[in-house]
């Protein structure tokens, strides 16, 4: 069975695919290799969750179960390697356990982090608010200020968190945006050509000089950098 560099994977032992982010797109069940835009122009809100490739290939994109099973297909296909699948909000490495069965993969996805606290059944006591206790370091002024505020410092600082993520959202986002590019380059061109030209030509926002240098680099890595790329600047005017 082929691996990353042709080696030979023994699904019975643990198994750490090399990843470097994830993205999505739509995914067909009945195939693994996907179109990214048959026909249209995706907006960004119509962007699904991972991205996985074998080396420059596209295996699928979709959800993080979807493409954890596409993976695990062409992989027991033989995938030349290496295989990779990115987060497509941040860039971020995914790491797939994917030995087993499909159940057993799927039931060690990693779980999504989520803003919604959990419910809690009605009863005595305060509710259950799923808040993680972390150290944070201060100097005694901060202190003496928080210790000074209604409901103390812990309800002080998450209010103050709150009003910050809602105040530089925008801006949040297109930092983020344009990070989750340089990941994702930074992973699949750093030996194509034209990729440092590429990289200063995104950064600068010049649009008509990034397509021209990346327009010889193999179609699906060029059409998914292309589509961060333009989400990282859509984002950067909205901010």
């Amino acid at each position: 069975m082929g691996g990353l560099g042709g080696e030979a994977v023994n699904f019975s032992a643990p198994v750490r695919w090399r990843s470097q982010a994830v993205l999505i797109f739509p995914f067909c069940p009945d195939n693994n290799r996907l179109n990214f835009y048959p026909g249209k122009t995706m907006s960004a809100s119509d962007a699904p969750p991972c991205i996985a490739f074998d080396g420059h290939r596209l295996i699928a994109a979709g959800t993080l179960a979807e493409v954890a099973l596409a993976t695990r297909r062409a992989i027991d296909a033989g995938a030349e390697g290496p295989v990779l699948v990115f987060d497509q909000h941040s860039g971020r490495p995914v790491e797939l356990d994917l030995r087993g069965s499909q159940e057993e993969v799927l039931a060690r996805l990693p779980v999504p982090e989520t803003d919604e606290e959990e419910p809690a059944p009605r009863g005595p006591g305060r509710p259950k608010l799923g808040v993680v206790a972390r150290e944070v370091t201060l100097l005694p002024r901060h202190w003496d200020w928080l210790a000074s505020q209604p409901g103390g410092a812990s309800a002080t600082l998450r209010r103050l968190v709150e009003d910050a993520r809602r105040t530089h959202r925008e801006r949040d986002a297109a930092r983020i945006a344009g990070e989750a590019v340089d990941r994702f380059m930074t992973a699949m061109t750093g030996n194509l050509p034209g990729h440092e030209e590429a990289s200063r030509a995104f950064w600068r926002r010049e649009r008509e000089r990034f397509m021209h240098v990346t327009d010889a680099w193999p179609a699906d890595v060029r059409e998914h950098v292309r589509r961060l790329a333009t989400r990282a600047w859509q984002a950067t005017v909205a901010g």
